[in-house]
């Protein structure tokens, strides 16, 4: 099966392509930058200006899935005007070259992943949220919704469409768990504010496993959440990692410092979501990591 990711050297993507190919798949990355030293083997890196389908269009024709991950860093620069554009746009535009893609198909795709995240729920204190919970109207919910919505069409050309609404996902080789762990190494870690925001998170080999199972699994299509089933406040997550690493979890991050430093972005670190995989549970997906302290034992021992 020819397997096509948008985004496909980012975390998730190198992830993933690193499962299908060494299962014998004919894995595309596309990137807009150069292929990074340790791609897995047997991935192909397409250039792309993640807009169009110019140079790689032809390869949605007969593909078995087509796994749209591409998007601006939400979280790695303060929100300013331009920013918050450029995120937007980004993943308007990488829609619209799916789209556009399996449109041209002759031999449709046989499914479209599309990517988004918790985010689109806002901050909602402690409501238990299902993917059937309606949409938040903040920043990062303002992300999330046109970015679901823009690969709807396919629909409309009969493919199966799948929407993964992505908690953190903990990996020791990037994303947030890193930059987490930096201040519990120098002696200063604990919670983010008040440590109440709850936050849901999932590991990364369960990210790709429920990827993987939603691709192969014919009857699902729809929206699912990919978070872990037990999400916990910022507070006990920080205890957790406190313990796995030998450290203290006494030192908060003050709220009113992490506004100076990130301005409107602090929002996303002092909310949060606590949300549950109730579809995924549904199927029958197995996590292979459910509590938060063994997800840590595992990528940080």
């Amino acid at each position: 099966m020819r397997i096509i990711i948008t985004g496909g050297t980012g975390l998730i993507g190198q992830a993933l392509a690193a499962e299908w190919a060494g299962a014998g798949h004919e894995v595309i990355a596309l990137s807009r930058a150069p292929a990074p030293a340790g791609m897995p083997a047997g991935v192909h890196v397409e250039r792309w200006d993640a807009r169009t389908v110019e140079g790689w269009g032809h390869l949605a024709d007969g593909a078995g899935a087509i796994i749209n991950l591409a998007g601006a860093g939400i979280a790695d620069r303060r929100w300013t005007a331009d920013r918050k554009r450029a995120i937007i746009e980004s993943r308007q535009y990488a829609g619209e070259a799916v789209v556009a893609a399996v449109e041209a198909a002759a031999n449709k795709p046989g499914v479209v992943v599309q990517a988004s995240a918790v985010g689109y729920y806002g901050p909602r204190g402690s409501e238990t949220l299902t993917e059937d919970s309606a949409p938040g109207n903040d920043f990062p919910a303002q992300v999330c919704i046109p970015w679901e919505a823009s690969t709807k069409a396919v629909e409309a050309a009969g493919v199966r469409r799948v929407v993964v609404r992505l908690g953190a996902v903990l990996s020791a080789e990037g994303g947030a768990l890193p930059r987490m762990c930096l201040p519990f190494k120098l002696f200063v870690g604990g919670p983010l504010g008040s440590g109440r925001q709850w936050f849901s998170w999932i590991h990364l080999a369960d990210a790709v496993a429920a990827i993987r199972c939603l691709v192969e699994t014919p009857g699902a299509s729809g929206v699912y959440n990919l978070t872990a089933p037990n999400p916990l406040t910022n507070a006990d997550f920080s205890r957790a990692l406190g313990r796995v690493m030998n450290r203290p979890a006494w030192a908060p991050a003050p709220g009113f410092a992490l506004r100076l430093l990130f301005g409107e972005l602090a929002g996303m670190l002092l909310t949060g979501q606590r949300v549950v995989p109730q579809r995924l549970q549904m199927a029958g997906f197995r996590f292979r990591f459910e509590d938060a302290e063994a997800a840590l034992r595992d990528l940080l021992r």
